[in-house]
């Protein structure tokens, strides 16, 4: 194989010279340049790009932590990561932690060895002071999604609370004043978001917001199951229901059909989040559009600024949209 070495004496130039062309850190004569390139195509030069990125101090690789990748969401954020990273010259390892902390924390020796020069960091469960603690040890680390407090890195999320309020305020317009919600973790970032939106929607219209039809817990279809099962066997049923993400939803649509009522005959129902199986759902849902690619692209630019040693956003906020569909109707 040719080296820099042969590349320069076929060049009739001096290494160095080769060395800053090929890195952009120099103009050289048309001559010149013309002579480096007949000599690199002639030879078939194949730079070291180890050797490089240790001269540079990088590994031009960036470190993508994920809950999962099965979710459509993260997956398509993973992808939009991969994609803005590609034309940005770098490659993206990616870690599914599978709600795991300990996987969470280890993914962060990824950037303690210099196996990565950033990472982009997804959590999905509330934080008891131990992640927040360990990523507070290293630089070049970009949170999207769900925020872990105490942690003080640039941050890219949605608008959640503004998301709810439309969802529920969709909810209202349509006539609706028995509104329940069904949300995530109660402890979770965004949970806590949506809860206020929904909050904040009910208090504007002076509706009340009766206990029973408050529930918590993952964002699962068989969480949304067994919390809708519960909230109907408790007394006066909701003739709506706000589901903090769509995956919930789609457990609420099943315990509706099970009692033998129907959306939105009997129970309106609006998501969060707009998963592609939302409009193939019977009926197709009502949800909240949050833009999982463009989470993941603003989330990559911050963190290359960070490598690059300039000063990103320290939050970004990007907005959503309520997609109107099917599974909202006014009441009997």
């Amino acid at each position: 194989m040719s080296n820099l070495q042969d590349v320069a004496t076929a060049a009739n130039v001096s290494p160095s010279t080769v060395s800053r062309y090929l890195n952009k850190r120099i103009e050289l004569p048309p001559e010149t340049a013309r002579r480096i390139d007949e000599a690199i195509s002639a030879l078939d030069y194949r730079p070291n790009l180890l050797a490089k990125r240790l001269s540079l101090g990088r590994t031009e690789a960036i470190g993508l932590v994920t809950p999962e990748i099965s979710n459509p969401f993260f997956a398509d954020l993973a992808a939009a990561v991969e994609d803005e990273a590609g034309k940005h010259g770098y490659s993206v390892f990616m870690t599914s932690t599978g709600g795991h902390r300990e996987r969470e924390i280890a993914s962060l020796r990824r950037l303690q060895d210099r196996h990565v020069d950033g990472l982009l960091m997804m959590t999905n469960q509330p934080d008891d002071g131990t992640l927040a603690s360990a990523m507070g040890q290293h630089d070049h680390i970009v949170l999207i999604d769900e925020d872990i407090p105490g942690v003080n890195v640039p941050k890219v999320f949605v608008e959640n609370r503004n998301g709810a309020y439309l969802a529920t305020g969709h909810l209202i317009a349509a006539g609706h004043r028995r509104i329940a919600h069904i949300g995530g973790p109660d402890h979770l970032f965004s949970a806590v978001e949506r809860l206020s939106g929904f909050r904040d929607a009910m208090e504007e219209a002076g509706l009340a917001i009766e206990p029973d039809h408050l529930r918590f817990g993952a964002y699962s279809r068989d969480f949304g199951f067994e919390a809708m099962n519960a909230i109907l066997a408790a007394g006066v049923p909701p003739t709506a229901v706000f589901a903090g993400s769509d995956f919930i939803a789609i457990g609420v649509m099943k315990a509706i059909k099970t009692h033998g009522l129907r959306v939105p005959g009997d129970i309106s129902l609006v998501g969060f989040d707009d998963m592609p199986f939302a409009d193939l759902l019977a009926p197709a849902l009502t949800t909240v559009r949050q833009p999982a690619g463009e989470l993941g692209r603003t989330g990559l630019r911050a963190l290359l600024a960070l490598i690059e040693k300039r000063t990103p956003a320290p939050l970004t906020r990007l907005p959503v949209t309520l997609v109107r569909r099917e599974s909202v109707a006014p009441p009997h």
